[in-house]
């Protein structure tokens, strides 16, 4: 099967796959009585040309857009107030994300916001915030442009507080996308760093989702052949891209977002707080702590370790050998394996760790993290 050619397929909502798919936007639109998205994206992406191609194959249809990209690299409360209140001044009808997990993020929650009028954080999942989103929402639409978060089929947004940092989760069934169109020509032109810090987490959320504690066979036959994806592209796609290698990580990136419906865990207990604190990229923060993270698992899940190694090539009963291919990969990608090489330092490790505990992903993970565990993974890491 060429996996760079259009296709269509429903799981968890519609999507369309492949070369571009994206060029189907306006017509889909139209079909279905939509004529004023607000186009949601960073401002990185909102001065690239495809971005600009989009909007220009847009407005020659009669489809006038309105652009919101004021954003953070972490996205805040007062990003999504902005941009919903910029979907009210200019009359849209509809929102259409397009970028990364952030524009994703802050997309969806726009989405969330525009007839759901209490503070933004009374909705957060966390506190059972689910149960006070009773109003319809806007048609919402997501165009990935990075292999990594997967959040184009995702049902939340992760947004943070503010002032603490703190991260908050949107959450609920309709922030689903009505569609999603996964074009591979839109992450070509990614930078080298870019694409092993996103293709990092895409393999991340894999792997987690494989170990969490939750039954769910379906997510862990769709995280397994995610690792093989990422196993056969990754690489490639960093150092030599091609159309190939690109509609693998995309696919494993929407898998991945598929699978960890089922949970998370230590890892990204301990990326989010990086993020927090010192701004780090996510997908670089999940890419260094991810060999001492799963280094934490290995003892007791021996056999899960097993079938991954399965999955990454390595051949049978290969579960010892996995944490060391992860260090190898890190480093085949030009990603740092040392928090001292981001300016982490000792005097961050008892801030972090306190937010690490705190973080809601490491409660599936398949055995319980203490503040002290936390503590000694950081300085394992440093």
């Amino acid at each position: 099967m060429d996996i760079t050619k259009i296709q269509g397929f429903n799981f968890p909502c519609p999507i369309r796959f492949g070369a571009g798919a994206s060029e189907e936007l306006a017509d889909y639109l139209r079909s279905n009585g939509l004529s004023r998205p607000l186009l949601v994206t960073d401002a990185t992406v909102a001065e690239l040309t495809f971005f600009k191609q989009i909007k220009i194959s847009l407005e020659r249809k009669g489809i006038r857009t309105e652009v919101f990209s004021e954003m953070h690299k972490n996205p805040v409360k007062s990003d999504v107030l902005k941009g919903g209140a910029i979907f009210h001044e200019t009359n849209r009808d509809c929102i259409v994300g397009i970028g990364g997990g952030v524009a994703l993020d802050v997309a969806r929650a726009i989405t969330l916001r525009v007839h759901h009028k209490r503070d933004l954080f009374d909705y957060d999942d966390l506190i059972g915030g689910d149960k006070y989103v009773t109003e319809e929402v806007p048609h919402f639409i997501a165009i990935p442009t990075t292999a990594g978060t997967g959040s184009e089929v995702g049902r939340s947004a992760i947004i943070s507080e503010d002032e603490s940092k703190k991260k908050r989760i949107l959450f609920s069934p309709k922030l689903m996308a009505k569609i999603v169109f996964a074009d591979p020509l839109l992450t070509m032109e990614l930078p080298p760093f870019i694409t092993a810090a996103t293709g990092m987490d895409a393999l991340t959320h894999n792997m987690e989702a494989y170990l969490a504690k939750n039954y769910h066979p379906m997510c862990d036959g769709i995280a397994l052949e995610g690792i093989v994806l990422i196993a056969e592209s990754l690489e490639t796609a960093t150092h030599k891209p091609d159309v190939a290698s690109r509609a693998k990580m995309l696919l494993a990136s929407l898998m991945g977002a598929v699978a960890f419906q089922k949970g998370l865990g230590v890892v990204h207990s301990l990326a989010h707080p990086l993020s927090s604190l010192l701004d780090t990229h996510h997908g670089l923060a999940n890419a260094i702590n991810l060999p001492y993270g799963m280094q934490f698992n290995y003892e007791g899940f021996e056999n899960r370790f097993d079938k991954m190694g399965d999955a990454f090539g390595l051949g049978s009963a290969a579960g010892n050998r996995v944490v060391d291919h992860i260090f190898e990969m890190n480093a085949k990608l030009g990603m740092p394996t040392k928090l001292s090489e981001i300016d982490v330092t000792k005097e961050h490790i008892e801030e972090l760790s306190k937010l690490a505990v705190a973080d809601f992903c490491h409660p599936n993970n398949p055995k319980p993290v203490s503040k002290e565990d936390f503590k000694n993974l950081y300085q394992r890491a440093l």
